[in-house]
C-alpha cells in the first residue's frame, strides 16, 4: 500500500479526493484537518510524520484562500501559505516523501494577453498571490521530489465556491451583476482531485512546476450564465467592470494557463470547463 496524507482534510479539495479514493483501491488516505495538523508548526509537522511510521506522499491542501481578507491578515496568510509549505517540504525530505501542492493563477499580474506558461515570471498583484508565490519557492528551495499545479477558479459541489454562491443568491435575487472584465478559466476541483492522485498512483517522477486548469477561457459574467443556465435557473445576469465591483484584493485581469506541458509529460486530458461544470451541477 502506498500511504498519501492529505492536509485540509475539511476543504473542498481534500473533500473530492475523499469522493475519488476508492477508484485508487492501493493507495491508503490519511486525512487531516487544521485542528489535528497545523502546518504552520514545523514540530508538530515531523512529529505527526513520526507518528505515522510511513508518509510516502503528502498531498498538501491546506491553504489561506480568504483572497480579500488576506490584505489585512497578511501575517496569516504568509504562515499558511509561505511557512506551511515550507515546513511540509522540510520534513518531507527527512522522510523521503513526495509532495504535491496547489498554488494559484494569482501569482501572475493578468497583464498578459495570451495564456501563462510555467516559465513566465511571476508577479503577484494581492498578498494571496504573493503568499502563495513565497509557498512555490520555499517547496523548490527545500525539496526535489515536488509537483507544485497552479490553477484557476477552483470550484465544486463542496465548500465555499463561485458556483454555489452564485446559486444561493438566485434563490433570493432577480437580478444580479457579474464581473465581465476577469478573463481565466473555471476549473472542476474533482478534476483537479483525479490529477493529483493519478500522479501518485502512476508513480510519476517527472518532479516540477505545472499548470492545470480545464479547457477553454470565459469570463466570471459568462460563468456565471453557464451556471444559470445549466441549472434551470431563471435570474437575469447583467455584465459590470471591475471598477464598478471594487474589492479590496486586485485581481488579475487576465490569468489564462497554459497546460501544454501537463498535457504532454503527465499525460493528463483536459476537460472544456462547460462539460465539467454540467457534472458538478448534476453532482450538486
Amino acid at each position: 500500500m502506498i500511504d498519501v496524507l492529505v492536509t485540509g482534510a475539511k476543504g473542498q479539495l481534500a473533500s473530492c479526493i475523499r469522493d475519488l479514493e476508492a477508484q485508487y483501491r492501493h493507495l491508503n488516505f490519511i486525512y487531516a484537518d487544521a485542528s489535528m495538523l497545523d502546518i504552520c508548526d514545523v514540530n508538530q509537522v515531523l512529529s505527526f510524520f513520526k507518528a505515522q511510521k510511513s508518509i510516502d506522499y503528502c498531498i498538501n491542501c491546506a491553504a489561506y484562500t480568504a483572497v480579500d481578507k488576506a490584505e489585512n491578515e497578511q501575517q496569516k496568510a504568509f504562515q499558511i501559505n509561505a511557512e506551511g509549505p515550507r515546513n511540509l517540504a522540510r520534513v518531507c525530505v527527512e522522510f523521503k516523501a513526495t509532495l504535491l501542492h496547489v498554488s494559484t493563477d494569482f501569482v501572475f499580474d493578468g497583464e498578459s494577453d495570451k495564456p501563462y506558461v510555467e516559465h513566465d515570471i511571476p508577479n503577484p498583484i494581492s498578498v494571496y498571490g504573493a503568499s502563495k508565490l513565497k509557498g512555490e519557492e520555499a517547496i523548490k528551495e527545500v525539496l526535489k521530489r515536488y509537483f507544485i499545479f497552479r490553477t484557476s477558479w477552483l470550484y465544486s459541489e463542496h465548500g465555499n465556491n463561485f458556483m454555489k454562491t452564485m446559486l444561493r443568491l438566485a434563490e433570493t435575487r432577480d437580478t444580479l451583476g457579474v464581473v465581465s472584465d476577469q478573463i481565466g478559466a473555471p476549473t472542476y476541483a474533482k478534476d483537479l482531485a483525479k490529477v493529483l492522485l493519478d500522479v501518485i498512483d502512476a508513480n510519476n517522477n517527472n518532479y516540477g512546476l505545472y499548470h492545470y486548469s480545464n479547457g477553454g477561457i470565459t469570463s466570471w459574467y459568462d460563468f456565471a450564465k453557464e451556471i444559470f443556465k445549466l441549472s434551470n435557473t431563471n435570474i437575469t445576469v447583467n455584465p459590470i467592470t471591475t471598477l464598478e465591483y471594487p474589492t479590496p484584493a486586485r485581481r488579475p485581469k487576465y490569468s489564462v494557463l497554459d497546460k501544454s506541458k501537463v498535457k504532454q509529460i503527465l499525460s493528463c486530458e483536459i476537460q472544456e470547463w462547460e462539460m465539467s461544470l454540467k457534472v458538478a451541477l448534476t453532482r450538486l
